[in-house]
C-alpha cells in the first residue's frame, strides 16, 4: 500500500451498532463530504465498501486518489460482550493456573448472596502450567523448561484444537526472557496459530490484570486478524491504493499490522474517535473545557475535555456483568479515553418492567430490525420512535430522505407496549421515554463529573452522533450548562475524529522502586527502549521522525497506598539530580487531586509510561461541497412538543443554508442529512465561521 504522506484525500469510517458513518476530507480542494449507512452486522465490510464508494462519487474523485482510510470498530468489545471469540489456551507458570478465577479475591457487591462473577475467557481444562520462575526483581529462580512448553503447546493446538494461545509467566513484566523464549518456540513451530505474550501486550505489574489482558487479546485475535485482512483486501480490490489505519482506544492511530497483533488495544476504538473530534472542536471554538456528548443508535458516550484534551486512563473493564458495577467485568491493562457509556441511543428499547415501571435501554434494536419507525420488523418502541412522535424528526427527511419513517406503526407500538400497560396516553408514553433517557444520561454525566471532582459550571457541551443533537438541549438544561455547540455534520462527527487524530501510541514498563532507591541507568534504559519502539511504529504509520514528540509519566503512590496517580516525568537523561523535581511533580499531582500534600511518607513508583505522537493533521473545515445550492434557510414549520409549551408550531431550518453570522431564536428545529438539532424555547443560536451552531441557553 502507498505512502500515507504523498496524497491528501483521506476517509474516516466509524462502524457503530446501528449506523456506519463516513467522512471524506479532500485537503487538495479543502472540502469535506459526509455519509451514513445502516450497519451490516453480518459483514461490517459490506456497509464500509458501499459507503466509501458512494462518498467518492459525491466527492467526484476516484478510489486510487485516496491516500488512507482510517477505521474504528466495535468488533472487539462486541466479541467480548457476546462471548463469540476464539477457543484460547493459556500457558502459565506452575502454580498460577487459577489466577483468572481467583482474581483479586474480592466481591464487587458484598451483600449479594447470588453474586454472578464475570465468566473467564479460558476454561480451566485449557489452562496449562510449565516449570519456570522469575523473582519480583527479575532474577531467574527456575530455568524455563522449553521441552515441556513445546509439548504443552502441541497438546493444546493438536488435541484440544485451540484457535489461539496466551502466555503469561510470573513477573515477566520485570524480566521477559522466559516469555521471549516461549515466543520463539511458538513462532518457529506453531506460526499458523495466533498467540499473545503478556510482556508484549501488557508489560505491567499485577499478575491477574496482565493475565486477563493477554487472554482477552488472544480471544479476539483470530476474528480481528481475519476481519482486518479481509477488509484490507476488499478495499484494494475496490481500487484503494492507499493505506488502512486503525484508531486505538487511547485516541491514537496505528497500523493494521499492530492492530492484528494487539487487537485488545482497539476495545474502545470507535468511541475514542468522538473524543478526538471534540478535542479538535475545542481548539477551533476556544472552549477549553467541554462535555463531549456522543449519542448514536446504541449508546451514549460522555467524555470530559479539559484544556483541549480528553481524559485518559490506563485500565479498563470489559463485558461487565453489571454495567455500572466496578469489578464485575474483565480487567484490561490498555490505554483508553476515559469516558462513560450507557445504553441510551436512538435504538434503545422502551418497555414496562415487572414492577410496572418504564425502562429505556440498555437493550437496543440495532440496525436490524431497528426502531419500529424503520419498518424493518421492530416490535418494541425505541427512543427514535418517541422522538418521531414528538415532532423532533421529519419522517420524510430521515437520512436526507433516503429512509421514510412510519408514524402509524409507531403510534400502535407506543400504545400496545407502553401506554396501555401503564394506563397513559400515547403522548405521555412518548414524553416518558424521552424524559427517562434524558434523565439517565444526565445522572450518568453528573456521576462522572463527581467522580472526577469537576465542577459542571466550568464546562460547555458539544453534541454529535445521530441522536445527540436531538437530546442535547434538554440534557444541557438538566446539567445547568449555559452553552451548547453542535458541529455541522454532527451525525458523523465521530468519523471526522479519525481524520483529526494524530498517529500516537502509548508504552509502559513496570519497575517498582522507592524514589530514593531507583536504578537510574535501568530506568533510562526502559525509556530508551520505549522511545525506539515508538519511533519505529509511528514512522511506519506515516509520521516523520523529526516531528514525533515524547511525553513521559509514571504511576506513583505513597508507600502503603493501594492506588497510584499519574505524575509527569521530565524528558532527557534521569539521575540523582532530577530526583527532587520528580518528587515535587508527585506532590503537585497529588495536591491537584486531593488538595493535600503529605511530605513525610516515602514515595514509590510502580510503572513508567511514554506517550508518543506525531502532529495533528491540519484540516480546513469547508463543507461547501455539501452546502452548495442550499439557499432557503426556512424549510417550513411543524408541530413539535416542548415541556414548556406542549405541542407548538415550530420553525424548521435547513442546516445547509445557514451561513456564518446567522442567528436563530428557539424554539427551532434544524435539519441536516445525518442528524437533527432541536432548540427549546428561549435558546439563542448563532452560526460560527465553521458553520457550527453555538446555542446559549436561557
Amino acid at each position: 500500500m502507498g505512502s500515507p504522506m504523498n496524497k491528501r484525500i483521506r476517509i474516516g469510517v466509524d462502524v457503530g451498532g446501528t449506523f456506519t458513518d463516513f467522512v471524506l476530507v479532500d485537503e487538495e480542494r479543502d472540502q469535506i463530504f459526509t455519509g451514513k449507512r445502516l450497519t451490516t452486522p453480518h459483514d461490517p465490510s459490506a456497509a464500509i465498501l458501499d459507503g466509501t464508494a458512494r462518498l467518492l462519487t459525491e466527492a467526484g474523485t476516484e478510489a486510487e486518489a485516496v491516500h488512507s482510510v482510517v477505521h474504528g470498530t466495535t468488533l472487539v468489545t462486541n466479541t467480548i460482550i457476546e462471548r463469540t471469540g476464539a477457543k484460547v489456551g493459556l500457558i502459565t507458570t506452575r502454580g498460577s493456573r487459577d489466577a483468572l478465577e481467583m482474581g483479586k479475591e474480592t466481591r464487587y457487591d458484598l451483600y449479594d448472596l447470588f453474586l454472578e462473577s464475570p465468566p473467564t475467557l479460558v476454561p480451566r481444562h485449557l489452562r496449562r502450567e510449565v516449570a519456570e520462575r522469575m523473582s519480583a526483581d527479575g532474577e531467574v529462580l527456575l530455568d524455563f523448561d522449553a521441552d515441556a512448553f513445546r509439548a504443552t503447546a502441541r497438546d493444546l493446538i493438536n488435541t484440544e484444537k485451540v484457535e489461539a494461545i496466551a502466555v503469561c509467566f510470573m513477573h515477566a513484566y520485570r524480566n521477559p526472557d522466559h516469555e521471549r523464549q516461549a515466543k520463539a518456540i511458538l513462532t518457529e513451530e506453531f506460526g499458523a496459530t495466533p498467540f499473545t505474550i503478556s510482556s508484549d501486550v501488557a508489560p505491567e505489574i499485577r499478575e491477574f490484570e496482565r493475565t486477563s489482558t493477554a487472554c482477552a487479546n488472544a480471544y479476539v485475535q483470530p476474528r480481528m486478524q481475519q476481519y482486518l485482512t479481509r477488509l484490507e483486501k476488499e478495499l484494494q480490490a475496490a481500487g484503494h491504493s492507499g493505506a488502512l489505519y486503525v484508531m486505538l482506544s487511547g485516541g491514537g492511530i496505528t497500523t493494521v499490522q499492530s492492530a492484528r497483533d494487539y487487537p485488545i488495544r482497539l476495545i474502545e476504538s470507535g468511541p475514542a474517535a468522538g473524543a478526538m473530534a471534540a478535542s479538535y472542536y475545542s481548539s477551533l471554538t476556544g472552549a477549553e473545557n467541554l462535555i463531549s456528548f456522543d449519542m448514536g443508535g446504541t449508546t451514549a458516550k460522555m467524555c470530559l475535555i479539559d484544556g483541549g484534551q480528553p481524559d485518559r486512563k490506563h485500565d479498563f473493564e470489559a463485558g461487565r456483568v453489571r454495567r455500572f458495577q466496578k469489578g464485575s467485568g474483565l480487567p484490561l491493562k490498555v490505554s483508553v479515553v476515559d469516558m462513560i457509556e450507557i445504553g441510551a441511543g436512538g435504538g434503545s428499547l422502551a418497555n414496562v418492567d415487572a414492577m410496572g415501571l418504564l425502562k429505556v435501554g440498555p437493550r437496543s434494536s440495532g440496525s436490524d430490525p431497528g426502531p419500529v419507525c424503520y419498518g424493518l420488523g421492530g416490535q418494541y418502541p425505541a427512543v427514535t420512535d418517541a422522538d418521531l412522535y414528538l415532532g423532533y424528526l421529519n419522517p420524510d427527511y430521515f437520512l436526507g430522505g433516503e429512509m421514510t419513517l412510519d408514524m402509524a406503526t409507531v403510534e400502535t407500538a407506543l400504545a400496545e407496549k407502553v401506554a396501555n400497560p401503564l394506563g397513559l396516553s400515547v403522548l405521555d408514553a412518548a414524553i416518558g421515554i424521552h424524559n427517562v433517557v434524558n434523565e439517565n444520561m444526565a445522572a450518568a454525566t453528573r456521576m462522572h463529573l463527581a467522580e472526577k471532582g469537576r465542577d459542571p459550571r466550568r464546562y460547555q457541551m458539544i453534541a454529535f452522533g445521530g441522536a445527540g443533537p436531538v437530546h442535547a438541549y434538554r440534557l444541557a438544561q438538566l446539567l445547568k450548562l449555559d452553552r451548547l455547540i453542535v458541529p455541522l455534520g454532527a451525525g458523523v462527527t465521530s468519523a471526522l475524529g479519525f481524520l483529526v487524530a494524530a498517529p500516537a501510541i502509548d508504552f509502559v514498563r513496570s519497575y517498582v522502586s522507592r524514589l530514593e532507591n531507583l536504578d537510574w541507568d535501568h530506568l533510562n534504559g526502559l525509556f530508551a527502549e520505549m522511545e525506539e519502539e515508538a519511533r519505529a511504529m509511528l514512522t511506519d504509520a506515516g509520521a516523520r521522525p523529526d516531528e514525533i514528540t515524547m511525553t513521559r509519566s509514571a504511576d506513583m503512590r505513597h508507600i502503603g497506598q493501594g492506588f497510584e496517580i499519574s505524575v509527569p516525568i521530565p524528558s532527557g537523561s534521569l539521575g540523582g539530580d532530577t530526583l527532587e523535581s520528580v518528587r515535587e511533580s508527585f506532590f503537585d499531582s497529588y495536591h491537584a487531586l486531593f488538595e493535600r500534600t503529605v511530605r513525610d511518607v516515602p514515595i514509590e513508583a510502580m510503572s513508567w509510561r511514554l506517550a508518543a505522537s506525531a502532529p495533528v493533521p491540519n484540516i480546513t473545515l469547508d463543507f461547501s461541497g455539501q452546502t452548495a445550492g442550499a439557499e432557503e434557510k426556512l424549510k417550513g414549520s411543524r408541530s413539535v412538543y416542548f415541556p414548556e409549551t406542549g405541542f407548538t408550531n415550530c420553525a424548521v431550518y435547513d442546516r445547509y443554508a445557514l451561513r456564518p453570522g446567522d442567528a436563530l431564536q428557539g424554539p427551532a428545529v434544524i435539519e441536516e442529512r445525518e442528524s437533527t438539532t432541536v432548540i427549546g424555547p428561549g435558546g439563542k443560536v448563532s452560526v460560527d465561521q465553521y458553520l457550527s451552531l453555538i446555542c446559549d441557553l436561557p
